[in-house]
């Protein structure tokens, strides 16, 4: 179903009505939770609402992880259990979001695209966060995700990550959503490098395809990582209370990583169009040898 179909459904509901926007889910919804402070860490899988507002409570970073949003009920439940405006739980099950930040008084709402590679496609998936005075809220499609060293940093107690508040939490996880766009990067420039041999030395239909199945990678990239190159540069420019001057520096250095990944995105989308030329060249090429032999 195409993106324009799935928002149609929406079409004269009133705002902050909750549909799922996404792909279909089987799995049940499933909340965990991980509370630590300097001297302290627990964790919990399975969690229930019950369990969120009892943490949520304690003095300490706690940091709630919600894998499954096609469960409206689940959410709206925890939505309302933790205070959450309408508008935000709907932004919350439209996987269709362009990456954003939203200042309220007592939290910071974020929407971003995590990427993976998973063999040899990209994977795309929604992550909406929601950062409050002591506790990050991280909303995905489904399970699994990138923050594993995140995870293992806090249960180690490795780094300043357990001394310090949630506002550096979450900064931790969106560099981790950033620094994976590197290892596509990566893989990107592999493949653009086998397709400049490719169409010098066997252009055909494959390899046509081929280019158009990198260039269109790119593409969907550079619609994810410019719109969080915005949104960090916004979280920057506004000052908020959520955020402390210490942990600000970290923010600018992630937005400096976007900046970096939108770049090569631009290299790399004039590395194909120069490509594409060579494949161009070469077909019209052996088409004149034909025509030559056909004509002799």
């Amino acid at each position: 179903m195409t993106p324009s179909r799935r928002t149609s459904h929406k079409i004269g509901l009133s705002p902050g009505s909750l549909v799922y926007i996404g792909d279909k889910q089987e799995a049940p919804t499933q909340i965990s939770i991980l509370d630590y402070d300097s001297t302290r860490m627990q964790e919990i899988q399975d969690a229930t609402i019950e369990d969120v507002c009892r943490f949520m409570q304690e003095d300490s970073v706690t940091w709630i992880n919600v894998s499954g949003i096609h469960n409206t009920g689940t959410i709206k439940s925890l939505g309302e259990a933790l205070h959450l405006h309408p508008l935000v739980l709907e932004d919350i099950v439209n996987t269709e979001q362009r990456p954003k930040l939203d200042d309220y008084d007592d939290y910071i709402f974020v929407v971003t695209k995590m990427v993976t590679i998973a063999d040899d496609e990209i994977l795309v998936e929604q992550m909406s966060m929601v950062l409050g005075n002591s506790y990050v809220i991280c909303f995905q499609e489904v399970l699994g995700d990138v923050f594993n060293p995140v995870r293992e940093r806090i249960k180690k107690g490795k780094g300043r990550i357990r001394g310090v508040g949630a506002d550096y939490l979450a900064y931790a996880l969106l560099d981790m959503v950033v620094d994976h766009y590197y290892v596509l990067l990566e893989a990107i420039g592999e493949t653009i490098e086998e397709l400049q041999e490719k169409v010098i030395s066997e252009p055909g239909a494959e390899i046509l395809a081929e280019l158009q199945d990198c260039r269109r990678k790119v593409v969907d990239l550079r619609k994810s990582i410019w719109p969080l190159r915005e949104m960090f540069a916004g979280l920057l420019r506004g000052d908020s209370a959520m955020i402390g001057e210490d942990v600000v520096v970290f923010f600018k250095d992630v937005y400096d990583h976007t900046l970096q990944v939108a770049d090569s995105l631009e290299t790399y989308r004039e590395l194909l169009s120069g490509v594409f030329d060579i494949y161009l060249s070469n077909v019209s090429n052996k088409m004149n040898q034909v025509m030559k032999v056909l004509t002799i």
